[in-house]
């Protein structure tokens, strides 16, 4: 099959944010006379947003520290986030190992490629462009870009309508039982890279159609599915 159209999540697929994301929630939480988090377990809740990540987060802190409550009112916690996410996003992000030259790859091949996250917009575009990442996608598409957001089928038929492709010869890669989900929704072939952020679960237990051990694994693969030389060594 040939491949027209490809779909990657951000965080946990092309880049490494939970540092940032961590970082951002800590000062928010310290903000309020909270303590901080380790990043391990911020990384658990990361995947659907940075506002439900940091509802995530709040109800695991007073599960732990009932008598935080009153200190820690959502609402307020929640603009502040936006404060602090604004000045950390992007700071220490990095891509995975290979990506750069994957996406340039496959963007050489003709390729046509969208970042879809449940990142909020504004906050993905500043991650992909202090990447430097910013320039392999045709289009971005964040968790407040449409009125639905991943696992809804609808945002994947955005991007396949968008970029002129068609369902059976598109993929999504993702690193979350979300993306996968998404995927299968959509109609489009689900793939999964094994690192990212999962919820701390094993990728296979979302069964993706295809699990990659990287983005250049990906590249090569649709290089070969369009007729293409593999990637060269």
């Amino acid at each position: 099959m040939r491949y027209s159209v490809l779909s990657f999540d951000l965080d946990g697929t092309l880049v490494d944010t939970a540092a940032e994301i961590a970082e951002a929630a800590n000062r928010t939480l310290e903000e309020f006379g909270a303590p901080r988090q380790p990043v391990a377990l911020v990384e658990r809740f990361i995947g659907a947003g940075t506002r439900e990540m940091m509802l995530r987060l709040l109800a695991h802190v007073l599960h732990e520290r009932s008598e935080l409550a009153p200190k820690l009112p959502p609402d307020a916690v929640l603009e502040r986030l936006k404060f602090h996410y604004g000045v950390t996003a992007g700071l220490s992000a990095r891509p995975y190992e290979g990506v750069p030259q994957a996406l340039q790859t496959l963007a050489d091949a003709g390729v046509r490629m969208a970042c879809l996250t449940n990142k909020e917009h504004r906050y993905a575009i500043r991650v992909l462009e202090r990447t430097r990442l910013d320039r392999f996608f045709d289009l971005v598409v964040g968790g407040d870009s449409l009125p639905v957001k991943k696992p809804h089928p609808e945002v994947l038929h955005h991007v396949v309508r968008v970029l002129g492709g068609q369902p059976q010869r598109a993929a999504h890669v993702g690193d979350s039982q979300t993306d996968v989900d998404t995927a299968r929704a959509a109609g489009v072939d689900a793939w999964a890279v094994p690192y990212g952020y999962n919820g701390g679960q094993a990728i296979e237990t979302a069964a993706p159609q295809r699990l990659f051990r990287s983005l250049r694994e990906v590249a090569e693969h649709v290089l070969q599915a369009n007729g293409e030389h593999a990637v060269a060594a």
